[in-house]
C-alpha cells in the first residue's frame, strides 16, 4: 500500500493532513472540502464563472434557471424561473459547471449559461 497523504497538500479550509485523492480531486475526511490540486492555493473553487447575464458565481449562491429544459430521465422539464439554492461550482471539461439538488428532481448539473444569480 502506498503513502500517498505524504505527499499530498493540507486541506485549505482546515488545514487537515488527511487528504486523499478521489480523481480529479483532493478531499478532506474531515471538514469536506474538494477541490482540484491545480487550485489547492484558491478557495473559491475553479476559475471565475459566469451567468448567463456575466454575474460572478461563487459556491453556495443561489440561481434562477432562466429558460426551460428538458431533463433526461424524467416526464416533466425543468421550467423557466426555478431557483437553485446552495450551488457547487465544478471543473469539468464540459459546459456543465454547477453541481445541485433541485426539489422534485434531485443532483444534477447544470451549465452556468442557463441560470442567473439571484
Amino acid at each position: 500500500m502506498s503513502t500517498d497523504t505524504d505527499q499530498l497538500p493540507p486541506c485549505p479550509q482546515c488545514a487537515s493532513e488527511f487528504t486523499y485523492e478521489m480523481d480529479p480531486l483532493l478531499v478532506c475526511p474531515e471538514c469536506g472540502h474538494e477541490w482540484t490540486p491545480a487550485s489547492d492555493t484558491e478557495t473559491d473553487g475553479p476559475a471565475e464563472i459566469t451567468d448567463a447575464v456575466g454575474n460572478v458565481l461563487v459556491d453556495g449562491d443561489t440561481v434562477t434557471v432562466v429558460k426551460t429544459l428538458k431533463v433526461k430521465g424524467s416526464t416533466q422539464p425543468l421550467k423557466s424561473g426555478t431557483k437553485v439554492r446552495n450551488i457547487r461550482l465544478i471543473d469539468t471539461s464540459d459546459e456543465h459547471n454547477i453541481d445541485c439538488k433541485i426539489d422534485g428532481f434531485g443532483a444534477m448539473k447544470l451549465k452556468s449559461s442557463v441560470v442567473k444569480k439571484a
